[in-house]
């Protein structure tokens, strides 16, 4: 008779090994970061990482909270092309959820069960130098391209790992905010699956998670695909069945992969340790993506 708890440790212990002293990026968004349950199995699932030998950074999102603060003092929050606009007022707002409420939720949760995480922005240790975003929209061939002003929303010039990689050598996880600094001191709220592909990126990470509120990358007949590369994501994107809010996160973990990051994956944070099953688990839950 079989000890399904011992098939399940037998199972991960290749994994275990192969991840053991290696960096995982992880973007923690949608409704994991809600749920009180679910936010206790993340932070279980971290020191459970760390406590293996893995070294797991995390970046984060939060635009439920950043809406639900919004809406409390009266601003209406406007979206174009699926981004947040943010004037001045709006940033002030999204900086003081994001690197303030939120941040310190996670770093609070982590440290309660025995681990040493540290919150930053972007800001601390000139970790994210930013550009403002422009967004160029063209609906009509025939006429100019459209040229939309997100207000102070960025994209990433550039990650500068060295305050990460000071914390990492002392034992402590990173929890960083998606948001950055400009050359003249603007701040900018960023995208958070950019960031934590760049991040992955300047890490040389050998995994990047995108927790997300879907289970992944689904067929035509809305069927989960394990395992997608970067052929079979621009046919996929080319005839529709990739689209919306997962063009730019199938964007990001080929991003990632062309820098040297091994693979990423795409996983339903609604899932109870969502990020265990997905990195220990032969079958795993989410869509894994690779160059080839």
């Amino acid at each position: 008779m079989k000890n399904n708890v011992a098939d399940i440790l037998i199972e991960a212990l290749p994994y275990i090994k192969n991840f053991s002293g290696k960096t995982i990026v992880i973007k923690y968004g949608g409704h994991a970061m809600v749920d009180d349950d679910l936010k206790q199995d993340f932070a279980n699932d971290i020191i459970l990482l760390k406590y293996i030998g893995v070294t797991p950074v995390i970046v984060h999102g939060g635009g439920p909270q950043i809406n639900k603060v919004l809406n409390a003092m009266g601003i209406t929050s406007r979206f174009i092309r699926g981004m947040r606009y943010t004037d001045d007022e709006t940033m002030d707002v999204v900086e003081m959820v994001l690197g303030g409420k939120i941040n310190k939720d996670i770093v609070a949760r982590i440290n309660r069960q025995g681990g040493k995480a540290v919150g930053l922005t972007g800001k601390d240790g000139m970790l994210i130098t930013a550009v403002k975003m422009t967004i160029y929209h063209q609906e009509d061939e025939n006429k100019p391209p459209e040229i939309i002003d997100p207000g102070m929303v960025g994209d990433v010039e550039h990650i500068n790992p060295d305050i990460i990689h000071t914390l990492t050598s002392q034992g402590f996880i990173p929890v960083i905010a998606p948001v950055g600094f400009g050359k003249n001191g603007e701040t900018y709220n960023i995208n958070a699956d950019v960031v934590a592909s760049k991040v992955a990126s300047a890490l040389n990470a050998e995994r990047l998670i995108l927790v997300t509120d879907v289970d992944g990358v689904l067929d035509r007949n809305q069927k989960l695909i394990s395992s997608l590369n970067a052929s079979s994501i621009k046919d996929m994107i080319l005839t529709g069945d990739i689209k919306g809010g997962m063009i730019p996160k199938v964007e990001c973990a080929l991003d990632t992969l062309k820098s040297g990051v091994k693979k990423a994956h795409i996983i339903n944070g609604k899932v109870s340790h969502a990020v265990l099953l997905e990195l220990f688990t032969d079958s795993g839950i989410g869509s894994q993506v690779c160059i080839k």
